[in-house]
């Protein structure tokens, strides 16, 4: 029977080296085995090829990778509770005293948050000691990935939305777990969003929560206190210049009560029915009322609701933010102890060599060896943020990496951003990297 280390299963950043699937231990191992663990290798995190309908993404992720890379290590318990698993039986001393003394000692080469990457191209790069560098992939995967999808979606809302809208992240309830959607509220807000209704991650990011009422306080209030109008006013009583909600039982009515209140409402929101149609009546009832909606929408909504007319001055964006299209980024071998390599299988081909992207103020990328020179109006993208395990560059602030999403997005021409059928960046793979 192995113990359980932590039955709430929440994360501490002790439990890091455990994060991670089984066979990154079980190679690591086979590498201790055959005297190869503490060769010098390098991995490259990219995606083989872009999500449908989308014509770039914005690596995002960095942060917690670092601090990911800075904390990892295997204290005792969790090392007896590997040995009890009985998998790791036939391991030598040298696998356990490796991870004893497990602290990452390596490279990492990265894209600043919020840079614009496309396929092939590195995210980031690991270079270590082979057995550490194969360890910490599916961590980097992990937060990699699902932030990259998150910022890429909110990239495309505000591109489809406008500078003038306001974006709120309202995902929590829908991300996949209460870390996601702390990670969730982080890309959003680093991605060009104005707000986010979770109030943890809000705090921790200093930023002010952002959010309206629910159904349920004007379903109570009207129920037990008699009308509709007795939620509004209660709402109105304690949070003044918060939107209400007035799609509960009768947009157009409700929006007709306030009218007749004269009640002082800075903003509604409408969270159900025809939102086109409904908000062009409600602005006409309230002209001088902000009006929100919300209810899964996306940017292929948005851009609906706009070409329909609708009089929206801001979005709440959650189920379909979270649980998008998902990016699916993977972790290979390109050089190890000096020699490219790289992996033949049927659509899954990789390049080998260690690689630097160059980016062309003019338009176009060339991917190239880390070595290779930029050309006249070239800039190499890739930067080293960790060396031997201590970090050499700082990490951006949130606005520092919204500006970098939106001045990368708005440098793209509008046939590589459009959200259905956007054309492909001209990427150039060198001769040299192919094996």
């Amino acid at each position: 029977m192995v113990s359980a280390l932590n039955p709430r299963l929440d994360l501490d950043t002790s439990e890091y080296g455990l994060l991670t699937d089984l066979y990154q231990l079980t190679m690591s191992l086979c590498y201790c085995g055959e005297g190869l663990a503490q060769r010098p290798a390098s991995f490259e995190l990219f995606v083989r090829r872009l999500p449908p309908q989308f014509g770039y993404l914005i690596a995002m992720g960095l942060a917690q990778a670092i601090d990911y890379l800075e904390n990892l290590h295997f204290p005792g318990a969790q090392i007896k509770a590997l040995q009890e698993t009985g998998i790791f039986a036939s391991a030598p001393d040298r696998f356990w005293q490796l991870l004893e003394n497990c602290r990452f000692t390596g490279n990492v080469w990265a894209l600043p948050e919020g840079t614009i990457v496309f396929a092939h191209e590195p995210i980031l790069r690991i270079e270590a000691e082979l057995w550490q560098a194969q360890l910490v992939e599916t961590y980097l995967l992990n937060v990699i990935n699902y932030q990259t999808m998150i910022a890429t979606k909110c990239a495309r809302i505000r591109d489809v939305a406008g500078a003038d809208k306001s974006l709120w992240e309202f995902g929590t309830r829908r991300a996949f777990s209460p870390q996601a959607s702390l990670w969730s509220a982080r890309s959003a807000l680093a991605s060009g969003f104005d707000g986010t209704s979770n109030v943890l991650a809000a705090l921790k990011l200093g930023h002010k929560p952002v959010g309206t009422m629910a159904h349920a306080l004007v379903m109570t209030l009207t129920a037990l206190a008699g009308t509709e109008l007795q939620a509004f006013q209660a709402c109105q009583r304690y949070f003044p210049n918060s939107p209400l909600l007035i799609d509960t039982f009768d947009t157009v009515s409700a929006a007709e009560m306030l009218r007749q209140e004269n009640l002082a409402v800075t903003g509604v929101r409408l969270d159900s029915g025809d939102l086109a149609q409904l908000s062009q009546q409600v602005a006409q009832i309230l002209p001088t009322t902000k009006i929100y909606a919300s209810g899964d929408l996306d940017e292929y909504a948005i851009q609906e609701l706009q070409a329909q007319g609708a009089s929206i001055d801001g979005y709440g964006i959650g189920t379909k933010l979270v649980t998008g299209t998902p990016v699916n980024g993977v972790y290979k071998l390109v050089e190890i102890a000096g020699i490219p390599v790289s992996k033949k299988s049927p659509s899954k081909e990789t390049y080998g060599y260690r690689k630097q992207i160059f980016r062309r103020a003019d338009g176009g990328d060339r991917l190239a060896r880390a070595e290779s020179a930029p050309k006249q109006g070239e800039t190499p993208l890739l930067q080293l943020f960790m060396e031997r395990g201590k970090l050499i560059k700082p990490l951006d602030s949130l606005p520092q990496i919204a500006d970098r999403v939106k001045r990368g997005v708005n440098a793209l021409d509008p046939t590589y951003r459009c959200i259905r059928n956007p054309q492909s960046f001209p990427v150039h793979i060198a001769e040299e990297l192919y094996l």
